[in-house]
């Protein structure tokens, strides 16, 4: 049993590259902007006041959220909704941490929490795509062998929660063993989990803390940097 029907898994498919090439292009249009670069040299305004493009994105799923709704139309008009979805999604993500903040972090170090989550939505797209569906139950196996593993595997999603890892929390629901190893592997730091069991001056709290210095200055956290521009300062727009 597939966690999509083929439609389903099509329209998907529609929304999700939809949703990465919005946000490859949003990303790019606004870093021209900030570098004065190219056709795009300046900020839609109305009156003086910047219009942020989450503004078209929110306005772009709640059309097509309705259309479908109210329309129920078929292929290939049902797909084009999906993908109109997609590219509201990547708008108003790629602004996530303004509304996180309720103010205008877009360039500044908290600003990052946009780029995570596009990147982090676009994983879990693509996971939902190739994998089945893992609450479905085996030919062949009793209800509370059935239950009992469910359970386990949750038990495991939730441990990467609770130790900072919502990406592979989430992931790991679809893929067990990404939960597995998310459960064992060292907490984040600040993280719920570092705070309660790990001391201060621990060998895993100090663990912990060079896993997250690799992480900010590795190839991803330099593939983020220019995703995201260099910070300014805090309380600059863009």
């Amino acid at each position: 049993m597939i966690l999509l029907n083929v439609d389903g898994r099509t329209a998907t498919l529609w929304m999700l590259v939809a949703f990465v090439v919005a946000f490859g292009l949003t990303r790019t249009i606004t870093l021209m902007i900030r570098a004065g670069r190219g056709p795009f040299r300046d900020n839609v305004t109305d009156g003086g006041v910047h219009v942020h493009h989450m503004v078209y994105g929110i306005f772009s799923m709640m059309g097509a959220g309705v259309a479908e709704f109210a329309l129920r139309p078929g292929a290939p008009w049902y797909h084009l909704l999906a993908a109109l979805f997609g590219v509201g999604a990547a708008l108003t993500l790629d602004e996530y941490a303004l509304w996180f903040y309720l103010k205008d972090v877009y360039w500044a170090e908290e600003g990052r929490k946009s780029v995570d989550i596009a990147v982090y939505t676009a994983g879990l797209g693509m996971i939902t795509l190739i994998t089945e569906n893992p609450f479905a139950q085996e030919a062949g196996s009793g209800r509370v062998a059935w239950a009992v593993t469910i359970a386990v595997h949750l038990v495991f999603a939730l441990v990467c929660a609770y130790k900072g890892k919502g990406f592979t929390a989430v992931a790991g629901v679809m893929i067990p063993v990404v939960a597995i190893i998310g459960a064992v592997r060292v907490a984040k730091p600040g993280s719920p989990w570092a705070r309660r069991y790990y001391k201060a001056d621990s060998r895993k709290m100090a663990k912990s803390e060079k896993r997250r210095e690799r992480e900010l200055n590795g190839r991803t956290a330099r593939l983020r940097d220019a995703l995201a521009g260099t910070p300014q300062r805090r309380g600059a727009g863009h």
